[in-house]
């Protein structure tokens, strides 16, 4: 076998290597018996969040055992065809087989980043804030990038996007915005966006066309759902309505429709301005206890929590991600030393090489905190 061909054979049976860990294979068939047997129960849906948080747990089973299974198929298929077209002398053949184990290589590649999405609140939905930072109209208009970028890349990933909370810009862009996003392992992928990020370009804002930085915070915190017990005591908030300053027409600028809820002793204050005014206090309430649910994971967590406490202000220092647009075109994660001259493919929201690099991280970290421990 050709030597190229050999490398990529060989990089696709380290990626299976590692979703065979962590489906732990040999136990995986028994689980999903386990699994059937409890969808028989014909008493199941008496209560319908229990089963469905069933049901997903089955299916995501099911689809890691399918995807391991058919990569390692798919892995000996080509390997045979390979084999194949050598002792027949078949070039077209070999070619063939060549390139589409390049394409499972890139398959394998991914499914090895999402397997490690095994958090606590990985496959949850998840809210994602976006606040303009120090650079005044600038940052606003960056902040706005930044929110387009986000919903660029969930969109690819076929997530819905629901736009929670708006303010926008004295001159443009979006002083902040708070979006919901639904999706199988959307809080997974996208916690790791947490914290400051800088933005080095020449400003369209200024006539003598200097270079500017400028900053913006997001912040991530996964959707708690019905199983999930978040308690906040009513006497710890308070809750205020008021006439939302965002799109959303005469209704929206007419009436106390958008509602603001700060919890006192943390300090944390969550608004929604989209809906009506019933709607608002729900998404908001639910925004709330997601924000107190992130904070007791970033205390189990000493590397979230590192994340988080560097986050700061969004100025000088903390930025987890710089975008340079001038002099040069390039987006480098400041974590992982993980770096792109493809500025416009990231801003059109191809985010998972700078995700899995952080993601990767976070793992290899936590294994040798677990090793440590030990």
């Amino acid at each position: 076998m050709r030597a190229e061909a050999q490398n990529t054979a060989d990089q696709i049976s380290k990626s299976l290597e590692l979703l065979a860990q962590r489906l732990d294979v040999e136990t995986a068939p028994y689980r999903l018996e386990e699994f059937n047997a409890r969808v028989e129960d014909p008493n199941l849906w008496d209560n319908p969040d229990a089963a469905q948080k069933l049901m997903r747990e089955r299916q995501s089973l099911v689809d890691a055992i399918d995807t391991y299974e058919g990569i390692k198929q798919e892995l000996a298929d080509n390997l045979e065809l390979i084999e194949l077209g050598e002792m027949e002398e078949d070039e077209e053949v070999i070619s063939d087989a060549e390139a589409a184990l390049k394409a499972l290589a890139e398959k394998a590649a991914q499914k090895e980043l999402e397997a490690l999405l095994n958090g606590e609140a990985d496959s949850n939905d998840t809210f994602l804030e976006i606040n303009a930072g120090a650079g005044g109209t600038e940052s606003c208009d960056w902040a706005s990038m930044l929110a387009r970028m986000y919903v660029r890349w969930a969109e690819k990933k076929g997530y819905k996007v629901d736009l929670q909370a708006e303010s926008p810009g004295d001159e443009a862009g979006i002083k902040s915005a708070t979006y919901k996003i639904e999706g199988h392992n959307a809080y997974g992928w996208l916690k790791s966006e947490s914290g400051v990020h800088r933005l080095v370009r020449i400003s369209p804002f200024d006539s003598a066309a200097k270079r500017h930085t400028s900053f913006t915070s997001v912040k991530v915190y996964p959707v708690v759902d019905d199983n999930i017990e978040i308690e906040v005591n009513p006497s710890d908030i308070r809750i205020d309505t008021y006439r939302s300053s965002g799109a959303g027409g005469q209704h929206v600028n007419t009436t106390d429709s958008a509602v603001r809820i700060t919890h006192h002793p943390t300090g944390i204050v969550v608004t929604s301005s989209e809906k009506s005014q019933h709607q608002n206090r729900d998404i908001a309430m639910k925004a709330l206890k997601s924000r107190l649910y992130q904070m007791e994971l970033d205390k189990r967590s000493a590397l979230v929590n590192e994340a988080h406490e560097n986050a700061g202000d969004a100025g000088w220092g903390n930025q987890i991600r710089s975008y340079v647009l001038q002099p040069y075109q390039m987006v480098k994660d400041l974590r992982t030393n993980y770096e792109t001259s493809d500025t416009k493919g990231v801003l059109d929201g191809d985010l998972d090489g700078l995700m899995g690099a952080t993601l990767a991280l976070a793992v290899s970290g936590k294994s040798r905190a677990e090793a440590q421990g030990d």
